[in-house]
C-alpha cells in the first residue's frame, strides 16, 4: 500500500508541475536554426518579414539593397504590428533596425536563413551587407 500511495503522490506532483507551466513557454516559437525555406513563403531573391511566427500571417517582401522605411510598403508595420519572423532569400546577410534610416540595429540574418524573432519590435529599416 505504501508504494501505491508514494507512486500516486509522485504522479500528482508531476501533473501539478506540468499544469503550472506558463502558457507563454508552451507557445514559444521554434528556434531559428530549425526553420527551413519550405516553411516560409518568400520569393527567391527577397527579404521577407511576417506578422506571425514561422512565416505565417501577413508578409511583406523586398528585393532592394536597402529600405529606409519599411512602413512605406508594409501595411502591418503601418498598423503597428510587430515582426515575429523573417526569411532572407537574398544572397547577402541582411541587417535590420528598429528605427527608420538604419538606426537602432536589432539583428541580422544570413543569406538563405530565417526564423522567429522575439516579437517585441518592428523592423523599420534594413540593408544588405
Amino acid at each position: 500500500m505504501y508504494r501505491v500511495t508514494s507512486l500516486a503522490i509522485a504522479s500528482l506532483a508531476v501533473v501539478a508541475a506540468l499544469g503550472t507551466t506558463p502558457a507563454a513557454s508552451a507557445n514559444a516559437p521554434a528556434p531559428a536554426g530549425k526553420s527551413s525555406a519550405a516553411t516560409f513563403r518568400c520569393d527567391p531573391g527577397h527579404f521577407c518579414i511576417y506578422s506571425n511566427y514561422d512565416g505565417r500571417g501577413s508578409r511583406c517582401q523586398w528585393t532592394q539593397e536597402k529600405v529606409a522605411n519599411t512602413a512605406d510598403r508594409c501595411s502591418f508595420i503601418r498598423n503597428g504590428k510587430k515582426v515575429l519572423s523573417v526569411w532572407n532569400g537574398t544572397g547577402h546577410r541582411v541587417q535590420y533596425y528598429k528605427q527608420t534610416n538604419f538606426n537602432g540595429r536589432v539583428g541580422s540574418t544570413a543569406a538563405g536563413h530565417g526564423g522567429n524573432l522575439m516579437g517585441t519590435y518592428q523592423i523599420r529599416s534594413f540593408k544588405k551587407q
